[in-house]
């Protein structure tokens, strides 16, 4: 069915202003000032927006849909993410991961679940390799899932600078780095490795080694969870200035945290002089958020939610910010760190994925490749297995 939207106020991310949008075969048909006359033998469905606010599906790439966990015993492994914990946030494409479990989890499972909620209505993608090296891959090599799977956009994520890693010295680094961007360059997908920061003292002292010595391109690298302390975030600006685009978990900071929050960061990256483009968020969603003692013994856990983006971008308006400019590290700039040209924008030609925004800057409607899951912040369409009671 064709689907006609009157009178949305579009940022696509740039903001157009009144417009009226075709949907149809999952893609955006057509987009105009004026309402078209269309044959009525056509089966067009038409919802009048009234000047509500559109916006591109976010983005969410960074998150654990088979689950994460596993840090504190096996029963701390996280279950899988279901379909509308992403849809209720807004987010219409979604890339899965592995973290510290790399061994009972599977990039093999990351790409089934990928593909379970592409027929559930959702982009999705994947990552392979996790935590550690050597990495835990389908064909053999990173190289080889990137270029052979579909699904598989590059590494990820691979730890440095956390007792949890696998400790990679400079040489397997830029080994691994250059797989993705080889890898890349043949299947013109994003060959990126998508690199898990954590709290060590060496920061991002292996990127940047790699860009003094080595021949790789900047883009290759995208390093997250660069704002758990502000050091960090210190030298990711850096970076950022350098050419490396750096991700931002969106989790909140606690008072006295040692760390921003992500809506603290992107406001901070805003003022900095640094290129806009160069910032993306993801909400870690279905990962684990542990807390450790000196030892290294887990003392509190969370678990992100995809919910955790749609609350950053409504801080960030609230906070003064232009929606044209708060919605990229969303979904423009999602977009070219993975080479998905039909995603994070709103024109002729690019997926039917959209949200529109209510009057408190929340999630009203989400449109997911030209189908309707949520209407007026009510689920139309859920997982196969969401709405079955508990065995």
């Amino acid at each position: 069915m064709l689907e006609l939207l009157l009178n949305a106020d579009l940022y696509a991310p740039e903001h157009l202003g009144r417009r009226h949008l075709l949907i149809g075969g999952g893609r955006v048909l057509w987009i105009g000032s004026e309402q078209p006359a269309l044959d009525p033998k056509l089966s067009v469905s038409v919802r009048d927006l009234r000047g509500r606010r559109v916006i591109p599906g976010l983005i969410d790439g960074h998150a654990h849909i088979t689950g994460g966990g596993g840090e504190s015993g096996y029963a701390s492994r996280v279950p899988e993410v279901p379909l509308s914990h992403f849809t209720r946030a807004g987010v219409t494409c979604v890339v899965g991961l592995l973290g510290t479990d790399d061994l009972t989890r599977s990039p093999a499972q990351v790409v089934a679940r990928a593909r379970a909620l592409e027929e559930e209505g959702l982009s999705a993608y994947a990552w392979t390799g996790g935590y550690h090296l050597p990495l835990s891959t389908i064909t053999g090599s990173a190289k080889g899932d990137i270029v052979h799977i579909d699904k598989v956009l590059g590494v990820g994520e691979l730890a440095i600078s956390d007792h949890r890693s696998s400790q990679p010295t400079f040489d397997e680094f830029v080994r691994i780095a250059s797989e993705c961007h080889v890898a890349g360059l043949m299947s013109g997908k994003a060959g990126v490795l998508h690199l898990h920061v954590g709290d060590g003292t060496r920061g991002l002292e292996l990127i940047r080694a790699a860009l003094q010595i080595c021949e790789l391109p900047p883009r290759v690298f995208h390093p997250t969870h660069v704002n758990r302390n502000k050091p960090l975030f210190a030298q990711a600006l850096d970076l950022a200035r350098s050419g490396v685009t750096v991700d931002v978990t969106a989790y909140p900071a606690d008072e006295g945290d040692v760390g921003w929050s992500a809506a603290d960061a992107l406001l901070a990256a805003f003022k900095s002089g640094a290129d806009p483009a160069r910032f993306t968020a993801s909400s870690d969603g279905g990962g684990c958020l542990p807390s450790f003692d000196d030892d290294g013994r887990v003392t509190h856990m969370a678990v992100g939610s995809p919910q955790s983006l749609p609350t950053t971008l409504r801080e960030l308006l609230l906070a003064g910010i232009p929606l044209e400019r708060a919605i990229e590290p969303f979904t423009r700039n999602w977009a070219r760190v993975l080479r998905l040209a039909r995603k994070g924008k709103l024109a002729v030609g690019s997926d039917g994925d959209l949200v529109v925004l209510d009057e408190d800057h929340g999630i009203a409607d989400v449109l997911c490749l030209g189908r309707w899951h949520v209407i007026a912040g009510k689920l139309l369409r859920m997982g196969a297995f969401e709405s079955q009671p508990p065995a």
